[in-house]
């Protein structure tokens, strides 16, 4: 990736965290984290996921970043696991794997900035998962999705629980038990991305989104992205009584009595985003 990218109202500043991660941070607080790693086809190698775990840390805690795109280097978004590091590992490391795993995904989910996937080419098995635990994913036209382990004896048990909380039930366990791809049209009518663009404006798309998200409260965002995971598996009872304190907490805050006054007297609202 280049050091500067300057645009009408854009100029990107790159720190290169690794080799395999470029963390880019844009004046409009839009940050994007680069997994550069084509010639492994952007596997998710243990080192890979320890320096997105690290980098996506240290986003969520930076108050002038309010939305992230994850993005990746080359033709492939991601083929997932490294299967060089899980070709005859012991339990005790594939467990540490999977494990690490887990833990980049959720992630993805618990920092308070809304994470968008920009995917190219194919995402298959954690790729795929990575892309169904991001908040929002922009696919290219071209891009296909597939969780392929059934065919090489290793079912795609962790990508799983990414892809049935983002996809029908019979969509995922036909990806889960065939190993076919689903083109980016399928992605989009199953839900497992948000977006669907022509190839030569994947970059430009995503990069839009996430400036239009980037423009709202991001104290705001925060406390609806989070409560949107928080009621997503409750009971429909306790999801309405747990968001209704939700609601009214932030009623009460800073920046809805802002966006109210706003709306109200028809003016531009002037947040005060998160301390």
């Amino acid at each position: 990736m280049p050091g500067f990218r300057a645009g009408p109202t854009i100029l990107w500043q790159n720190t290169v965290m690794s080799d395999s991660i470029v963390l880019s941070v844009a004046d409009d607080a839009v940050a994007t984290i680069s997994i550069n790693e084509p010639e492994t086809r952007n596997a998710l190698s243990r080192s890979v996921m320890n320096e997105l775990i690290g980098t996506l840390a240290e986003v969520g805690q930076r108050t002038d970043v309010r939305a992230v795109i994850l993005a990746t280097a080359g033709h492939v978004f991601s083929s997932g696991h490294d299967l060089k590091e899980i070709r005859g590992a012991e339990l005790e490391s594939q467990q540490e794997t999977f494990a690490l795993c887990s833990e980049l995904m959720q992630l993805i989910q618990s920092i308070p900035q809304p994470v968008i996937a920009q995917v190219q080419g194919v995402a298959t098995a954690a790729g795929c998962q990575l892309v169904a635990s991001c908040d929002l994913a922009v696919a290219a036209h071209s891009a296909r999705f597939a969780t392929p382990g059934v065919k090489i004896g290793l079912f795609c048990s962790t990508p799983m629980v990414a892809l049935t909380r983002a996809v029908p039930a019979k969509t995922a366990m036909r990806m889960l038990l065939t190993g076919d791809f689903l083109s980016a049209g399928d992605a989009l009518t199953f839900g497992l991305v948000s977006d669907v663009v022509a190839d030569d404006e994947l970059e430009t798309s995503t990069v839009e989104l996430a400036r239009k998200v980037a423009s709202a409260s991001s104290a705001t965002v925060a406390v609806g992205k989070a409560a949107f995971y928080e009621q997503r598996d409750l009971p429909l009872g306790d999801a309405y009584a747990h968001m209704s304190e939700v609601m009214a907490r932030n009623a009460v805050a800073a920046d809805a009595q802002e966006g109210i006054d706003a709306f109200l007297h028809r003016r531009e609202p002037a947040w005060q985003h998160r301390d």
